[in-house]
């Protein structure tokens, strides 16, 4: 039994963000059944490249949606929508990623549903959100950085804006959907009334300025790109040399400065009034980076690591292919294999849900072929063979 076995969400989703939270939803036991047109090839992330595991079936589509059902309704048709609210009086809710003008107009909202399922919850992932100025821009993951102010805090100072290497938006909108998602749900348990939840990549982004917003705000303080990716206010945090490349350390707090001078034999260091406090170490940083390149540069980043373990928190900086290959992704099982569902007796590789329930072993069940389930899902619902045969000649399934 996982945490949210029995919840059922239908999910008229596809590409990144809203795929990415009903995942994790998903992975927790959750039935999400996905919603796909069974005229256009439905979600169309199934086709994004340049990877696949077969016709329609990419290594991208598979890497947001593992653990999910797939159900092949046309909601812009009058019989698709009568099926469709037939499936929502047996949900408990309905998430989509669709632009903002569109949830409404496909009646995804809960003003629309309510009538059907009082307790529905409707959760909705936007690019700007449902109303206002720009509820009918089409957005995504790298405009929303660029224009929250992300480029100008990534990279190094006088090169161009730059932006995060992953898709960080998409998949932290996609939580937060999720989350309020099941927040909802709980309520609507409780109350019997079910509710709109909204976020919109827009707000996320501009949310997640954190510390540096409110910097802004109350000190008129504009933080800017740092060497090394170095934190702006917290000495040493940063990338540093060693004999063979790099290594980033974080003495995020105060007792770790006088340890890693420990480590590297550099007692004298300690009790230096020029880095008594972060105060001290800030004003201080360029003579501390010069200072620890040197030091550092006498041994590899391995050794250095072996000599921090466990008492000064870095980093060795890996790509792709060593963080796959990290001793410690094995360690912890972080690499799961899941069923080919095109070549029968393969199999294929994903990194694991992060969210470990209990003894209970997870889920890994691959992403679903274009409505693998929805004969079944009729099937509970009713529906004889030949009323089935009937919409699928329809085009509604």
């Amino acid at each position: 039994m996982q945490p949210l076995t029995g919840v059922r969400v239908l999910a008229v989703e596809q590409y990144g963000a809203g795929p990415f939270g009903t995942m994790y939803l998903a992975n927790q036991g959750a039935e999400v059944i996905k919603i796909e047109n069974p005229r256009d090839g439905g979600d169309m992330s199934r086709a994004v490249g340049p990877y696949f595991l077969g016709p329609g079936d990419s290594e991208f589509f598979q890497s947001f949606n593992a653990n999910k059902h797939s159900m092949t309704i046309d909601l812009q048709k009058d019989e698709g929508q009568q099926l469709f609210h037939e499936l929502v009086k047996t949900a408990d809710a309905v998430s989509n990623n669709l632009r903002g003008d569109v949830p409404e107009k496909l009646g995804l909202d809960y003003n629309s549903l309510k009538s059907v399922n009082p307790k529905i919850v409707c959760a909705h992932l936007t690019a700007y959100g449902r109303t206002g100025s720009r509820s009918n821009w089409p957005g995504f993951d790298y405009l929303m950085q660029a224009e929250a102010g992300w480029f100008s805090v990534t990279g190094e100072p006088g090169t161009p804006p730059a932006r995060f290497g992953l898709s960080v938006v998409d998949m932290m909108t996609g939580l937060a959907m999720a989350f309020g998602l099941v927040s909802a749900v709980v309520a609507a348990r409780s109350s019997g009334t079910g509710r709109d939840m909204d976020v919109s990549l827009f707000d996320l982004a501009l949310h997640n300025t954190n510390y540096l917003a409110t910097w802004y705000l109350n000190e008129g303080v504009v933080t800017e790109r740092l060497q090394r990716s170095a934190h702006p206010s917290l000495t040493p945090c940063q990338l540093y040399k060693t004999a063979n490349g790099w290594i980033f350390i974080m003495c995020n707090k105060e007792k770790f400065w006088p340890i890693l001078c420990q480590k590297l034999n550099r007692h004298d260091w300690v009790n230096d009034a020029r880095f008594k406090s972060f105060k001290d170490r800030l004003q201080h940083r360029d003579n501390l980076q010069e200072m620890l390149d040197n030091e550092l540069s006498k041994k590899s980043t391995e050794d250095w690591l072996n000599i921090f373990a466990g008492s000064v928190p870095a980093s060795p900086i890996n790509n792709i292919q060593e963080a796959m290959e990290n001793p410690f992704v094995e360690e912890r099982g972080a690499i799961h294999e899941f069923a080919n569902p095109s070549k029968p007796n393969e199999t294929f590789r994903m990194v694991a849900h992060p969210i470990r329930s209990g003894g209970d072993a997870p889920l890994r069940k691959p992403a679903p072929k274009l409505g693998a389930d929805t004969e079944r899902i009729l099937d509970e619902l009713g529906l004889s063979k030949t009323r089935i045969k009937e919409l699928q000649d329809l085009e509604i399934i």
